[in-house]
């Protein structure tokens, strides 16, 4: 049974959120405020966390920057601001997805139950798919074909690969795959995803698995999830 904790201050919303979630075979936890959400996540590993922006104490969008640093739970933010820039703030935080107040309770289970399966399923293909990465010798592996990286470009690699799909800004590069180093610039990130591209061609895979995302960032897609 996935475990879905539910962040809102809003308590009339947070009542039918569980009753709908539970009678979906959902099981839920509740919190009213940011203050515990970091902690909770650690300690209870929800499989999934509906996120309200405004939360007193500690905001949504902050509370989601910090889980990213050390979890890729599929997050859906939720919120009344129906700005654009809103809904910006919250995906560049993190968020998987955005729903805009007032919504449909039974559309947001759907969407609940269509990203619990999407992230399964990169998962499981990130493990089947036959690439593979090895931290102690920092090489990537094909089938039978091996290359090395750098310490620097396998940082990048391994952080992109561990988490399939996801949109990685250069900003959130450098903060999680080099948060003693400081003084690399996005310049460098740059240039070590095209010294990692030309490195991986060199292993019989043919498509682009580092894909940029225009005025987004990169994200890693698995070789047998390219058309």
């Amino acid at each position: 049974m996935a475990k879905i904790l539910i962040v809102e201050d809003d308590l009339d919303i947070a009542k039918t959120l569980t009753v709908f979630l539970n009678k979906s075979g959902f099981e839920t936890e509740h919190l009213a405020t940011g203050e515990h959400v970091i902690d909770t996540v650690k300690q209870s590993s929800p499989d999934l966390i509906l996120l309200d922006l405004m939360l007193p104490i500690k905001n949504g969008g902050d509370c989601c920057k910090e889980i990213r640093t050390f979890s890729d739970i599929p997050i859906i933010m939720t919120t009344a601001k129906v700005e654009e820039v809103d809904r910006l703030i919250g995906l560049e935080s993190g968020a998987d997805d955005y729903v805009c107040k007032p919504y449909s309770v039974m559309e947001l289970v759907l969407r609940i139950k269509a990203i619990l399966k999407r992230f399964t399923s990169l998962r499981t293909e990130t493990v089947t798919q036959g690439l593979s990465i090895n931290n102690k010798s920092l090489e990537i592996s094909f089938y039978n074909n091996h290359i090395s990286l750098t310490a620097l470009e396998f940082a990048l690699f391994e952080l992109l690969y561990n988490n399939p799909a996801r949109i990685y800004s250069r900003e959130q590069i450098l903060n999680l795959a080099y948060p003693d180093m400081r003084d690399i610039s996005d310049r460098a990130i740059d240039t070590h995803i095209k010294k990692i591209r030309k490195k991986i061609k060199l292993i019989d895979i043919e498509v682009d698995v580092i894909e940029s995302v225009y005025g987004a960032g990169y994200r890693y897609i698995s070789p047998n999830l390219k058309t």
